[in-house]
């Protein structure tokens, strides 16, 4: 497992569940997840580091974690190491690492994406904004941790954030490029798919909340919370998104020579006029991925070890699939981020982590994400710290169950929304 996040903890965690595993190791993981996976200490963007101890410690399947990785071509490096790999190769990661590209993608495809362009010229973008009176989201192009999209309800914020980036250099190179789009206004949806040349098998849906406060309030962050199932799109709505969405954009990346093996993740918007994609991601979220994994109810393993080797479809019917959605409890989940002080902006580190394993003895789910120091003594390192998950049989029993296990954690400062799954979750259209 390449990453070091809460959701690669998640991964690993689903993972050693299963069973089927010799060895599982995460490279760099971090020291809260001991307790699933070996920790070693390689970066998930040293390639050479990252292939040579693939080839020292003979590992069967590699999983990438993060969009960095993909976007740098670790996968195309093992590939060419003759290692199976869950993740597309940097021609196809280009999806998730340049907003442009996947507009044209997108376009290309013939799937619904919001009103934009792509702007370098100060005065073209303003321009845009102007005819929208500001109410637009303002992208910059390349990766940038989760921090490069600002939404704008007029047009001073519109200008800001544009010369922000094509100005000031905030974003640096990613953001000498920007994407601007019309604000869309309903409920999201995140459609997280394993994809191959053989076929496309849809993990739950769920439900990301953006926001850094209650009620949608404060600035956009990777994610505070995540609930899986939603309200809609049910299981015939997701099945069309796979067919217009997912197979045509995975159809076109073929077209051009960029065949997708991985994980591809449809942030959408669900529109009065039906759902418009908002992004691709080219790895599984986070955090619907902490959301998600607790309701599968088929092993992980044998299906990454399919994507990885192209034949995805054989497998899921291998072990009773039908169809193209993968099989769920009933019961729901609501996994609930604790973000440090000062997150988004400047989030302190060093700050002690209590409680952990009280959370735990609660019934919750505890994965960790920005932590440093020992297993036994955690500390902040990161903006968003902890996720934890609660599950019953309704979303008001698994709200319930993961904020009872939230209140026995203690770090100084720390932020937690308390309405993840327990809003509506109505919101304008932008995700970092």
């Amino acid at each position: 497992m390449v990453g070091s996040g809460g959701r690669e903890h998640a991964l690993c965690w689903r993972l050693a569940r299963d069973g089927g595993l010799e060895r599982l190791l995460v490279a760099p993981g971090n020291p809260g997840m001991v307790d699933v996976a070996t920790v070693v200490p390689v970066s998930a963007t040293d390639i050479a580091g990252l292939a040579a101890l693939v080839e020292r410690e003979a590992i069967d399947l590699v999983v990438i974690g993060p969009e960095a990785p993909l976007v740098a071509g670790l996968a195309d490096a093992l590939r060419a190491a003759g290692v199976a790999v869950v993740g597309p190769d940097a021609a196809a990661a280009r999806l998730e690492g340049s907003k442009a590209f996947c507009r044209e993608i997108a376009n290309a495809a013939g799937v619904r994406i919001a009103v934009g362009g792509t702007f370098q010229d100060v005065d073209v973008a303003l321009d845009f904004a102007r005819a929208r009176a500001g109410r637009v989201v303002v992208k910059a192009d390349g990766l940038a941790a989760g921090k490069g999209v600002t939404m704008c309800d007029d047009l001073a914020a519109a200008e800001r954030a544009i010369r922000a980036c094509l100005v000031e250099g905030a974003f640096g190179d990613a953001g000498r490029r920007i994407v601007i789009e019309e604000v869309l206004v309903g409920r999201e949806v995140s459609v997280i798919a394993l994809c191959d040349e053989s076929g496309i098998r849809a993990l739950p849906a769920a439900r990301d909340h953006k926001r850094l406060g209650d009620d949608d309030s404060g600035p956009n962050t990777g994610g505070m919370g995540a609930i899986s199932p939603v309200d809609a799109p049910g299981d015939d709505a997701v099945m069309r998104i796979l067919d217009t969405v997912h197979a045509p954009i995975l159809g076109e990346l073929a077209k051009r020579g960029a065949p997708f093996r991985g994980v591809l993740f449809a942030g959408l918007m669900l529109t009065s006029d039906g759902p418009v994609l908002l992004e691709c991601n080219v790895r599984f979220g986070d955090p619907e991925t902490q959301a998600t994994l607790p309701r599968l109810a088929t092993p992980l393993l044998p299906l990454l070890v399919a994507t990885a080797e192209g034949r995805l479809a054989e497998a899921a019917a291998d072990a009773g699939i039908d169809g193209a959605l993968l099989p769920v409890q009933d019961a729901a989940a609501t996994a609930v981020v604790i973000a440090a002080y000062g997150y988004p902006a400047a989030p302190r580190t060093g700050d002690p982590i209590r409680g952990i394993s009280d959370a735990r003895a609660q019934g919750g789910i505890v994965f960790c994400a920005g932590v440093a120091g020992t297993p036994d003594a955690l500390v902040t390192a990161g903006g968003r710290v902890l996720v934890v998950v609660g599950q019953g049989p309704t979303h008001d029993a698994a709200t319930d169950h993961a904020y009872r296990a939230v209140d026995r954690i203690d770090i100084a400062g720390m932020q937690v929304r308390r309405d993840i799954g327990r809003t509506p979750a109505v919101a304008a259209g932008a995700r970092p």
